[in-house]
Formats: structure tokens, C-alpha cells, sequence
């Protein structure tokens, strides 16, 4: 069954593809690799995760993966999201999303992401990233692409700087992160920026599987 049907969405849905990295609509039978990547990764992931009541298992069980996609589908929908699986040589290794995406006089977006650590540090995130850049200031449109991170997480500072996202605020006290109020740097680029990182990312060679 096909999980995603024509959207008000431009650019969406869509498959991108840079080296050994792909990007596809996160779909529902990509549950049970969700859960056990979630489940193998809660130490890697759980610092950067917002609170919830739940234990770690319960909110990252396939039945509310199930739920999440149906959720984001029909945010995908009707515009205000785009929801990407990251695979590496066709493996489910991650997700990709752009959300709150604003139209109008704004069109604006923010970035999250998440990779199993194994593949950590290999630049595949950035390659994934870089590819998404691309497609957002192309047929979907928007002007601007926003990353708020932590500034305790130096991987993902060093992601987004090294694609040329540039640091535009901090923010006190911004979101209810892994059971505290936490400060988050907001990183931005838009259109005219120049892009010569991300398509430096998107040329450089990745290590073999």
C-alpha cells in the first residue's frame, strides 16, 4: 500500500538520492527498523529527545511509530511538514524531518534529525541534510531553513555549521528537552547564502559500507 498519496505539498512526496545516502517518505512499515534502531540508540538519543511521561521503550514502540506516521502524513498533506527515512545503501539508518513549514510572506522551515550512531560521524547526515537543503530552496520553495540544537550537542553544531548554517540567536530556557527546560542555539541559512558547503558535502566520498 502506498502510504502517501498526492499532496498540496510542492516537492512532495519524493525520493533524493546522493552517494550511498537516499531519503524516501518515512512510511509505516518502516516500524519494526524504527523501534530497534530507537531502542538500540536510547543513550545516544535520549539527551536530545523532548520529555514525555512514557517510558523510553512505550514512546518508541512500533504501534506509535504507526501513530507518529499517520500524523505526519497528514501534516505532509496538506503542507506543513516533510517527513524523510534516512537510508545508507538502502538500510533504515535514520529519519529526516522538515517541519513547521510556514508559506506566505515567511517560508520558513525548521530541521531535526536523528542517526543510528554506528553510522555517527561518517558524514552521512550531512549528506542527507545537504540533499534536503537543495530540494527546499528548489521545487518546494521556501527562503529559510532553521536548526535549533542544544550547545551541549557539538555533533549536530558541527553539522549544521560545517553546511554553513550560521548562528542567529540563543535562546534561554526554549524547550522541555529530556526532562528540563533547555537553552537551544538557533542556526539558520537562507536562499541567497552561499551554498559551496552543502555542495561540498554533497561531492565528498563516504567511507564503504
Amino acid at each position: 500500500m502506498n502510504d502517501w498519496a498526492a499532496s498540496a505539498h510542492p516537492g512532495w512526496p519524493v525520493k533524493l538520492h546522493a552517494g550511498r545516502v537516499s531519503l524516501r517518505p518515512l512510511r509505516r512499515r518502516d516500524a519494526a527498523d524504527w523501534e530497534r534502531l530507537q531502542l538500540a540508540n536510547q543513550a545516544w538519543l535520549s539527551p536530545w529527545e523532548p520529555t514525555a511521561p512514557s517510558t523510553w521503550a512505550i514512546r518508541h514502540s512500533r504501534s506509535n511509530f504507526r501513530r507518529m506516521v499517520r500524523v505526519l502524513r497528514r501534516r505532509a498533506n496538506v503542507g506543513l511538514c516533510l517527513p524523510f527515512a534516512v537510508l545508507i545503501d538502502g538500510e533504515f539508518a535514520g529519519q529526516l524531518t522538515v517541519d513547521n513549514v510556514v508559506r506566505g510572506v515567511l517560508r520558513s522551515a525548521h530541521l531535526g534529525y536523528w542517526i543510528d550512531q554506528s553510522m555517527a560521524g561518517q558524514g552521512h547526515m550531512s549528506m542527507a541534510v545537504a540533499v534536503v537543503v537543495e530540494h527546499c530552496f528548489g521545487p518546494v520553495g521556501l527562503h529559510r531553513l532553521q536548526a535549533d540544537v542544544r550547545p551541549e550537542n557539538a555533533p549536530s553544531r558541527a553539522l549544521v555549521t560545517g553546511l554553513g548554517f550560521r548562528e542567529e540567536a540563543y535562546f534561554v530556557r526554549y524547550l522541555d528537552i529530556d526532562g528540563e527546560w533547555r537553552d537551544h542555539i538557533g542556526y539558520a541559512l537562507t536562499v541567497e547564502d552561499p551554498r559551496d558547503k552543502v555542495q561540498a558535502a554533497l561531492q565528498a566520498p563516504l567511507p564503504l559500507g
